[in-house]
C-alpha cells in the first residue's frame, strides 16, 4: 500500500511539473507584445527625438496591438536615459530612442558606465536629419564662400551656438572648422529653441542646427540659411544649396534609431523591426517624418549595427581633433 501511495504521489508530482513546464513554454511562445512597451527618450519632451519617438509609438501600437509609451528621461547628454534602457530587463518591453549622442559619448566622456556597442541591440535606424547652417540676418554673407571668407578675416571674433558641450551642433561646428580652416567661438545653450533665438538676437552669429528649430525663422526671413549638409537639397527648403554644391565636402547631421537592451530575444527584435519597416512604407508616416526635416533611412538590425560602429569611429576622430572631453 505504501509503495502504491508513493507511486501515485510521484506520478502526481510529475504531472504538476509537466503542467508547469507546459505553462512556461506557452508563455514563452506568446506573441510579443502582451503588455504595454516603454520607449525611453533621453531628452526632454518637445524636441525632435521626442516627436519622432511619439510617432513611432503610435505606429507600433497600431501594428502590434499594444500601447507603446514614450518616457522622457533627460540628463547627462543622454546618458541617464541610455543607462536606464541598458539596465532594463532584456525582454522587449523597454526600448531606447537614440540619436547621435549614443555614438559620440564614448569618446566625449572620460568615464562612461556603459558601452553602447556591447550593451545595446540595434533594431532599426529610422531616419537621418542633415545639419543646416543658419546665420544672423545682419551678417554680410549670403553664400557659403562669402561666409568662410568673412570668418577667416575675423578669426575668433564670431560665435556659434550649440545645444551644449558635445551636442550635435557643437560637433558639427567643430567639423566645419576643421574642414574650412576657420576659427569660431563656441557658446552653449540649453536647447534648439534658445540657440535659434540666440542667432535671431545676434547674441551669436550662427548655428549648425537640425531643421525643425529654425524652419519657421528661415521661411519668415528672420535668419538666413546658408547651406545644408546633405547629399541633396531638402524638400522643405529647396532653395538652400548643399555644402557640396557650394564647394565644401561637408556632410553631417543627426539620426534617430530604436535599440533594445543587449540579449533581447532575436524574435522580439525581428518583430519590432518588421513593424517599423511596415511603418516606414506608409506614405502618411513618411510625410510626417519629412515635416520634421528627416530623411527616411529604414536600416534593419545588422545594417544599423554597422552604421553605429562607423558613426562611433567617425565622431571619435572629430572629438579628438577638437580636443573635447567631458567628466
Amino acid at each position: 500500500m505504501q509503495v502504491r501511495r508513493f507511486h501515485l504521489c510521484a506520478a502526481a508530482l510529475a504531472l504538476l511539473v509537466l503542467i508547469a513546464c507546459a505553462g512556461t513554454a506557452a508563455r514563452a511562445q506568446e506573441p510579443y507584445p502582451t503588455r504595454p512597451v516603454e520607449i525611453i527618450v533621453p531628452f526632454a519632451a518637445g524636441g525632435g527625438t521626442d516627436l519622432i519617438a511619439r510617432l513611432m509609438c503610435d505606429g507600433l501600437g497600431q501594428r502590434l496591438g499594444q500601447s507603446f509609451v514614450a518616457v522622457n528621461r533627460p540628463g547627462a547628454n543622454t546618458n541617464v536615459g541610455t543607462l536606464a534602457a541598458i539596465r532594463a530587463k532584456p525582454d522587449g518591453y523597454t526600448l531606447l530612442m537614440a540619436s547621435l549622442g549614443l555614438a559620440a559619448n564614448p569618446s566625449l566622456y572620460t568615464r562612461l558606465a556603459f558601452d553602447p556597442l556591447a550593451d545595446l541591440a540595434p533594431i532599426s535606424l529610422i531616419a537621418n536629419v542633415p545639419t543646416i547652417l543658419v546665420v544672423n540676418e545682419a551678417l554680410p554673407a549670403d553664400t557659403l564662400g562669402e561666409l568662410v571668407a568673412y570668418i577667416k578675416g575675423r578669426p575668433g571674433e564670431l560665435n556659434y551656438a550649440s545645444y551644449g558641450a558635445g551636442s550635435s551642433p557643437h560637433l558639427a561646428a567643430e567639423l566645419f572648422q576643421s574642414v574650412t580652416g576657420t576659427m569660431i567661438v563656441h557658446v552653449p545653450y540649453g536647447g534648439g529653441g534658445p540657440a535659434a533665438l540666440g542667432v535671431l538676437g545676434n547674441s551669436v552669429q550662427m548655428l549648425f542646427s537640425s531643421v525643425v528649430p529654425v524652419l519657421g525663422m528661415v521661411r519668415g526671413g528672420s535668419i538666413k540659411a546658408i547651406a545644408v549638409a546633405s547629399e541633396r537639397r531638402l524638400a522643405l527648403l529647396p532653395d538652400v544649396p548643399t555644402f557640396k554644391e557650394s564647394g565644401v565636402d561637408y556632410v553631417t547631421g543627426t539620426w534617430f534609431g530604436i535599440l533594445a537592451p543587449a540579449k533581447t530575444p532575436a524574435p522580439v527584435i525581428a518583430r519590432i523591426d518588421a513593424a517599423i519597416a511596415d511603418m516606414l512604407r506608409d506614405p502618411a508616416i513618411r510625410a510626417k517624418l519629412t515635416e520634421q526635416g528627416a530623411e527616411v533611412a529604414g536600416l534593419g538590425p545588422a545594417a544599423f549595427a554597422s552604421f553605429l560602429r562607423d558613426e562611433t569611429a567617425r565622431l571619435s576622430a572629430v572629438i579628438r581633433r577638437a580636443n573635447i572631453r567631458l567628466d
